[in-house]
């Protein structure tokens, strides 16, 4: 039925273990729990893009957090439009909220299969010795079936009874022999599944905690963990190995991602640190504008262009243009008027012909 997750993952183990073979010998318990490490860094590796972009949009949805808050308080009392609304703020931000469980959604499959194929070593539906188990040959099965570690076969389990989990063919009941083996493994599981959702738990912004995410961070710290301490008993030995890779993986990559991400972020803030300090002025400089009274430059500049323009006057109530002068030509119009008037008071102003002349052309030009 699970077929399409049984070969892959048999195929994968089956690699690995032809590799640390040749190293170590093929009947070696040391090869196979190797081969099932590496079976699950493989696993693992191609996971590591969608494990980048859960992180990212996890902190995404935590950068927005107090907006979220905001909607829900608003349409607290309409889920329907409270539904749309955070729907449409995840799309604005560009967070997809199912990105966030993938990678743990893709290793459900794997543990499932790698679990079917360990068991299946042992077992044969059909009675009589085992020949095959998928990718794997008769000699491949009894080499796994030979394998022991510390006088423990990799396929067992300390309690057997429940077949969804428990290895071999072995009777129902305990096996205090498999207890020193699987015990230490199953504290050192335990231990490495708290560390890692303690230090997920620890990038969590404080804005965005709700009770929610509150009950599932003690979960997945003290729950999770005593599950694992408690049904590792179900597990046979090669499973609490790959259990045990998987999260020291998980720790590591946490570490390296998150490190890398922080140091994204403190390059932005300085990008826009030394953006805002180029724009704006530097420190104890004045912004530069006009000072109090200062006129506008267009306006100084007409000025001293003097009368070679022609300049409308202001309020003219018909709006006739009129030739500017200059101050000079002003105070000869000035002195050129004033000298007729001497020379009247010696000779009768009809006989100067300068005073004549001057006013007709005074008048003449204001004709015009």
């Amino acid at each position: 039925m699970l077929d399409f997750i049984y070969y892959p993952v048999s195929f994968i183990l089956w690699c690995w273990h032809k590799v640390f073979g040749l190293v170590f010998g093929e009947a070696n318990a040391v090869s196979w729990i190797l081969a099932i490490i590496f079976l699950t860094f493989t696993v693992r590796g191609i996971m590591f893009k969608p494990f980048v972009n859960q992180v990212r949009s996890m902190k995404k949805m935590q950068d927005f957090a107090p907006e979220m808050k905001k909607v829900q308080k608003k349409y607290a009392n309409d889920r329907q439009r409270q539904a749309m609304e955070m729907q449409k703020l995840q799309k604005e931000h560009g967070v997809n909220p199912l990105g966030s469980c993938l990678p743990m959604l893709l290793q459900i499959p794997v543990f499932i299969g790698l679990n079917h194929v360990l068991r299946m070593f042992t077992i044969n539906p059909y009675g009589g010795p085992k020949t095959e188990n998928y990718f794997f040959d008769q000699a491949g099965v009894e080499s796994y079936v030979n394998a022991k570690l510390f006088g423990t076969n990799l396929g067992e389990a300390v309690y057997t009874g429940v077949g969804v989990v428990s290895g071999g063919n072995a009777p129902a009941g305990f096996h205090w022999h498999v207890a020193p083996v699987a015990i230490p493994l199953m504290i050192i599981a335990s231990i490495a599944t708290h560390l890692t959702a303690r230090h997920s738990v620890q990038r969590q912004n404080p804005e965005s905690a709700t009770p929610q995410t509150a009950m599932m961070n003690k979960l997945t710290m003290y729950i999770f963990p005593l599950g694992v301490l408690v049904f590792g008993a179900l597990f046979p030995l090669g499973l609490l190995f790959y259990w045990l890779a998987n999260n020291g993986w998980t720790l590591m990559q946490q570490r390296l991602v998150y490190t890398k991400i922080d140091k994204e972020e403190e390059a932005r803030k300085e990008a826009e640190k030394e953006k805002r300090a180029t724009l704006g002025p530097k420190p104890g400089q004045k912004p530069a504008g006009p000072r109090p009274g200062q006129k506008p430059v267009q306006q100084k500049r007409n000025k001293q262009q003097g009368g070679g323009g022609q300049v409308s006057k202001a309020g003219s109530p018909h709006g006739f243009a009129q030739t500017g002068s200059s101050a000079a030509e002003k105070k000869d119009d000035k002195n050129a008027s004033a000298e007729p008037s001497t020379n009247g008071s010696k000779e009768s102003g009809t006989d100067v012909p300068g005073l004549i002349s001057d006013s007709t052309k005074k008048s003449g030009r204001k004709r015009r």
